[in-house]
């Protein structure tokens, strides 16, 4: 494919350390490719197809939206419920708007909480639990939320009975992957160390490791194979992904649509949607044209001052959409 001259031109240029890029499409063949390092720093280590990313925000979709669908489907939630229906002790000494935030609005990204906070300096888990439940968050203009997405974590732990690191996940994916395994991210300075096998988001890792904004790590196998499941419409009940394909403004819930300046690329169809993670992930599904992408890299390593990923990801959903078509 012509996109691997753009990804191999990447990494001899320094852009990524690593990457890791897969295509498939719906009822044929995938086609995979990984360049490059799993880590640069303290010593070089060659990426191969075993080696689990840190996904980041991919964690949103891939996890926490599944998992809420599921159990909607399940009987157990439904997207209209509002928040403290399922976390009854949430500002129970404060009438604040955010008791009736419901599931939907949170998934969707609507319900005005705040896009992030330093959650990780104030504490770690189960006191730091408690703190993102007591907060009286502000309510504002819609914006893209972690906040909102850890709270949905909290749901699922409640409604499931244990804690989102005891999910079962699908083959290629772990919450703790083995250290060896891991694709190395930031030398992080507040932990002091090179993060291998360990979430780099701060806030997930104050949480426990697994949360519901951040913390999933996966094989570009793994990532490729729910992708796959998506465009055949068996990742869950056709009411359900009925559901999630509802647009709520320039998203769906949780994932991002096509919008003027996507880092998705021009080219993309007008139902296309994908999401992006910090850590440099980024995946793109084309339900109309019957293919998608994952380019999995690890950008942030051994910083995360570098910069933006943005032109890579558009020439890649470019040049795949010119040689695949409609």
């Amino acid at each position: 494919m012509r996109v691997r001259g753009l990804l191999e031109r990447a990494v001899a240029e320094g852009v990524v350390p690593g990457l890791a890029f897969g295509l498939v499409r719906r009822g044929g063949e995938a086609f995979t490719l990984h360049l490059g390092l799993a880590q640069r720093v303290p010593e070089p280590e060659a990426l191969t197809p075993r080696h689990l990313f840190d996904l980041a925000s991919l964690t949103k979709p891939l996890f926490t939206l599944k998992e809420v669908l599921k159990a909607v489907e399940e009987g157990l939630l439904d997207l209209d419920d509002p928040l403290s229906q399922h976390l009854p002790e949430l500002l129970w000494l404060k009438d604040h708007p955010l008791k009736g935030v419901s599931l939907r609005a949170l998934l969707a990204h609507t319900s005005g909480l705040p896009a992030w906070e330093a959650l990780y300096a104030l504490g770690e888990g189960e006191a730091l639990k408690q703190r993102l439940l007591q907060h009286p968050w502000p309510l504002g203009e819609p914006t893209y939320s972690d906040i909102g997405y850890m709270l949905l974590g909290l749901v699922l732990e409640r409604v499931r009975g244990r804690p989102l690191a005891a999910f079962p996940l699908p083959q290629g994916f772990s919450f703790r992957p083995p250290r060896e395994l891991a694709v190395a991210t930031e030398a992080c300075p507040w932990r002091g160390r090179v993060l291998k096998g360990e979430v780099h988001d701060e806030n997930a890792y104050a949480l426990g490791g697994a949360a519901g904004h951040a913390g999933l790590f996966g094989t570009l196998e793994g990532v490729l194979g729910e992708l796959r499941a998506i465009l055949e419409g068996t990742w869950l009940s056709p009411a359900a992904m009925e559901e999630m394909l509802r647009p709520h403004g320039d998203r769906l819930l949780s994932w991002e649509r096509k919008r003027p300046g996507w880092w998705g690329g021009s080219l993309a169809s007008e139902r296309a949607f994908g999401h992006t993670g910090f850590t440099g992930v980024a995946v793109l599904v084309e339900p109309e044209r019957g293919y998608a992408w994952a380019l999995l890299t690890n950008a942030v390593h051994p910083t995360r001052h570098r910069p933006s990923l943005h032109p890579l990801r558009r020439a890649v959903g470019n040049s795949v959409a010119a040689e695949v078509g409609p």
